[in-house]
């Protein structure tokens, strides 16, 4: 039996999602193929759980599938590029004899929708000859750049950031310190519309930021945000030219705010007491360029809000919809150019909503998958 068969045979052994509240979710699990279908990831148990639309816009899905991936911890760095391809990247811990346990940062590529994952390829870590030091590696975070090369960015062993990067031809370069300290944890990693890549990570009392000058180069230290965001809270949006958004949720309150270069200070956009990280959508709403978000409010339900793109002076309100949700939610548009909401169940289902045919954003009762 071949490696689809055996992925296949394995589909429905699980469908529970892995408890770990120590862990942080991620807001970037809802994707669209160059065919136009939607596909929709989580960790489990030792794999990796995957629905897909059964044709662009749905309403019917198959799944879930599980691909197994024995060690991994149940977090997932999801990144995709303009070829459509997904990228999924972990952190994997395999026991050894005599009680050790080696440490890697690994990654499994799809490329097309509904097609099998192609096997985990370990990326190691900073530490190659040191495996106390190797299991202080941080959760990843991944973003393919502009030439469809993979990026990964690790908190290391002194509170820093290292990263490793893929280079056109599909080989990897070494491992690279982007200096810093007192990281919380899990740096974040978005890239431009000119291909020009930035990386956050929160401290305690700052978000550091790392960015390049133009393609290709190493990264930068740039001005720091004096802030206290909360580990694992951070996304991004292009909302202009060369222009990026970042949110994340206050430490102390759980409110999320907004920042940009050029930002006296972040902007308060209200949500306070939910959790995990926003996630963001950038998509006309009649006509209006608008920036949506999506969060696990306070109550444990999804929460969705709008206003106008770069416009936070406008204000928003959260609204509350469906029934309380595992992690975060995850925002898309599907085949018809409908926005989606999803969201995992506690119980470890799928459930969608859409974009109603009428104006404005309201959206369709829930379903599940």
């Amino acid at each position: 039996m071949g490696a689809e068969g055996r992925h296949r045979r394995a589909a429905r052994a699980t469908t529970s999602l892995p408890a770990d509240p120590s862990l942080p979710s991620t807001a970037g699990w809802l994707l669209r193929g160059k065919d136009g279908r939607l596909s929709a990831y989580t960790p489990a148990a030792d794999g990796v759980l995957r629905w897909t639309e059964k044709r662009p816009g749905g309403p019917e899905w198959t799944g879930p599938e599980l691909f197994p991936a024995p060690g991994i911890l149940p977090y997932l760095a999801i990144a995709q590029g303009s070829d459509g391809y997904v990228q999924l990247v972990a952190l994997r811990r395999t026991p050894l004899p005599g009680g050790e346990v080696a440490t890697d940062v690994v990654q499994a590529i799809q490329y097309q929708s509904g097609r099998p994952l192609r096997d985990w390829y370990a990326l190691g870590t900073p530490y190659a000859q040191d495996r106390a030091l190797a299991a202080t590696t941080g959760l990843p975070a991944a973003v393919v750049d502009s030439e469809g090369s993979l990026h990964v960015f690790v908190r290391n062993a002194g509170g820093g950031v290292c990263g490793r990067a893929q280079v056109p031809n599909g080989k990897w370069n070494k491992w690279a310190d982007l200096k810093g300290s007192g990281t919380l944890g899990l740096p974040a990693a978005t890239v431009t519309d000119h291909g020009l890549m930035e990386v956050l990570a929160p401290t305690e009392d700052a978000v550091l930021r790392w960015d390049q000058e133009t393609q290709g180069v190493k990264f930068q230290r740039a001005d720091d945000i004096a802030f206290s965001a909360a580990n694992g809270s951070v996304s991004s949006e292009r909302t202009g030219r060369e222009r990026l958004t970042h949110f994340w949720r206050d430490a102390a309150t759980g409110a999320v705010h907004a920042w940009r270069e050029g930002m006296a200070a972040p902007a308060a956009l209200g949500g306070e007491g939910g959790t995990g990280p926003v996630a963001v959508l950038r998509t006309p709403v009649d006509g209006q360029d608008c920036t949506i978000l999506a969060q696990r409010g306070a109550d444990g339900r999804p929460a969705l809000a709008a206003y106008p793109t770069e416009e936070e002076s406008a204000g928003l309100n959260w609204t509350p919809t469906g029934d309380a949700c595992a992690g975060a939610p995850a925002l898309a548009i599907d085949g018809t150019g409908r926005v989606v909401l999803a969201a995992l169940g506690a119980d470890g289902s799928l459930r969608v909503t859409r974009q109603k045919s009428e104006s404005g954003l309201a959206m369709e009762a829930w379903t599940r998958a």
